[in-house]
């Protein structure tokens, strides 16, 4: 009896572990630019066809078992039955207002700027009100599927939504990764800080920055959110012109050039380290 209860309570343990979103990315990422007139579209669930969003391709592939950046389009007065996901996801509305949560709660819109995180088996809605709705989805593994609410789970995450007018952001004389002091600012979203650990923050750079950002760990990837970037992996290159929605992903040590005309916001995911000067 002693060793059933044990191997129960270790089956157990395992499922529950498994359950939980992974905390570093495997898939090294390379330079590469994905710009917002050049994203792939699709339906974010095929099964329902136009009655879908729209979702569209930066990196990975959400119908797979792998880390994946994709972009999703809502119409306006859009509105989900009450479904689960079977994987954890994080989102940032780009443009226009949404809303995620249990089905009985009260409107939160949350416009251009904010973020929420809806973990793996939890019944929500989700629900668009601007004239033009379009959101980033960052996933650690997959394939993101859609699920009736009878196989709801917890899996010991929570649930976050976060008003932009709440994000707090850190001055660069706060910030020991800045290496020039200026006016940028950061603000932390989700994940550790420990060594090889992946985490995600905001980085919101002043109008007229003209520097770059150096990766220093194997995972690199960059969203902008708002404003527009002209970014070059050399001064040699072409400059691409990023605009809402657009992405870049950086090898290890590599270094982008980046400049900007107005204040600019990139969501960037890392696996380590990086440096801005």
């Amino acid at each position: 009896m002693k060793k059933q209860l044990l191997l129960a309570w270790a089956i157990a343990t395992t499922a529950y572990t498994s359950a939980q979103t992974p905390t570093t990315d495997p898939v090294k990422s390379q330079n590469e630019v994905v710009t917002a007139d050049k994203v792939e579209w699709g339906w974010l669930n095929p099964l329902r066809g136009d009655q879908s969003p729209a979702a569209g391709k930066l990196w990975g592939d959400r119908t797979k078992n792998e880390p994946a950046g994709f972009l999703v389009k809502f119409n306006k007065g859009f509105s989900s039955p009450p479904h689960i996901h079977n994987i954890t996801y994080r989102g940032v509305v780009i443009q226009g207002l949404l809303h995620n949560d249990d089905e009985k709660a009260e409107k939160q819109w949350l416009p251009a700027g904010s973020y929420w995180q809806q973990p793996a088996g939890e019944a929500h809605i989700t629900a668009a009100d601007g004239e033009e709705n379009m959101a980033f989805l960052d996933i650690q593994e997959g394939p993101y599927l859609v699920k009736p609410t009878s196989e709801a789970f917890d899996n010991g995450e929570r649930s976050v939504n976060v008003d932009q007018s709440n994000m707090v952001w850190l001055h660069a004389n706060d910030i020991e990764w800045v290496a020039d002091k200026s006016n940028v600012e950061t603000a932390f979203l989700w994940g550790s800080h420990d060594e090889n650990q992946l985490r995600a923050t905001l980085l919101k750079l002043p109008a007229g920055f003209n520097g770059s950002i150096k990766n220093l760990s194997p995972n690199f990837r960059a969203v902008v959110i708002s404003g527009k970037v002209t970014h070059q992996f050399s001064k040699k290159d072409a400059e691409n012109v990023l605009e809402p929605g657009s992405y870049f992903g950086a090898e290890e040590n590599a270094k982008a050039f980046i400049s900007t005309t107005k204040e600019t916001v990139i969501y960037i995911r890392s696996n380590g380290n990086f440096e801005v000067k």
